[in-house]
């Protein structure tokens, strides 16, 4: 009897990319199994004109994937994992997550080529609180634009609206083919990614041992220790809202090193630290430099963010 995976996923170019990349490596492995893909129109692709922090936040892109995972209408749902909220709905996990491709943020600036070379008052489009905030924190200087859309809109938009440069996510640029639009990866120094950014995450019903073990092969240990790490630390200084926070986990010899940085929302106050420790204690390190940033003034720089501390709900 041949055995069927519905998997979930966004409509867009790069979600349907991610979706089938996956599929085809399932197929692979199980040539049994027959994988079709279900797409399913998110809260987060119908509202593109407002910026994220506004509207919700992350669960936008989560939330009816998930309700489809609940009730059976699939089986497994693609995400990036930057996307995803650290906490899931009851009843949920993550299955699996996968290798981590460059987690770094592109400049693509075809006139200016980079931040360095943006003149003064240059328009950068991103609608990220925490690429904003860097991006400040370094250039103060820069004229911020909110840029709403799919990566491809994205993209066409820096013509249409007439930017200097925009900034996007190295992983999905390279994902689509579009490594030529890069003009420069921006040195983690000046920006560090969000929480996952990078890797993919498999979502799947709690207790469905027979999907879990068939995508057991996908799961990349060194990646999945280090996005726990971000993940906890992203839990710990929340709040509900989006945060302009940067954070960065990588097993090195030294063990699971964590970078992370807290910002005020344009940038002038910047706070910075880093952690390391043994792998098994992702989690715990995350939370450890969360508290202690906090207690450092990063509670001051949050409190000082519209909506913080706001609960919010992934229902």
């Amino acid at each position: 009897m041949t055995s069927k995976l519905v998997v979930g996923t966004r409509g867009s170019k790069l979600a349907l990319w991610q979706a089938n990349h996956i599929a085809g490596r399932i197929s692979e492995r199980h040539p049994g199994c027959e994988v079709t893909l279900k797409h399913i129109l998110t809260t987060g692709d119908k509202i593109l004109d407002v910026p994220l922090a506004k509207i919700g936040g992350k669960g936008l892109f989560t939330k009816e994937l998930e309700k489809e995972l609940l009730t059976g209408g699939i089986d497994l749902a693609v995400h990036s994992l930057k996307d995803m909220p650290t906490e899931l709905p009851p009843g949920l996990v993550l299955g699996a997550v996968t290798e981590r491709v460059d987690p770094g943020d592109a400049l693509v600036s075809p006139q200016y080529q980079t931040i360095d070379n943006l003149p003064r008052g240059a328009r950068v489009g991103t609608s990220s609180l925490r690429r904003k905030a860097q991006l400040l924190a370094y250039r103060p200087d820069l004229v911020i634009t909110d840029l709403r859309g799919n990566l491809d809109t994205r993209l066409a938009k820096l013509a249409s609206q007439q930017l200097d440069a925009i900034v996007l996510a190295v992983a999905g640029l390279r994902r689509l083919g579009w490594d030529d639009r890069i003009t420069q990866i921006l040195p983690r120094e000046i920006c560090l990614p969000a929480v996952g950014q990078g890797a993919l995450a498999i979502e799947v019903r709690e207790g469905d041992t027979r999907v879990l073990e068939m995508l057991a092969f996908l799961h990349h240990r060194e990646t999945a220790a280090a996005a726990a790490a971000e993940r906890a630390f992203l839990n710990e200084v929340e709040g509900g809202c989006q945060v302009p926070i940067g954070v960065f986990g990588r097993i090195e010899r030294a063990g699971l090193v964590l970078d992370a940085v807290i910002l005020s929302g344009d940038g002038k106050t910047r706070l910075a630290d880093a952690i390391s420790g043994p792998p098994a204690d992702a989690e715990a390190l995350g939370r450890s430099l969360a508290r202690r940033m906090y207690a450092a003034g990063g509670r001051d720089i949050l409190a000082g963010l519209v909506g913080y501390g706001k609960e919010e709900k992934n229902e």
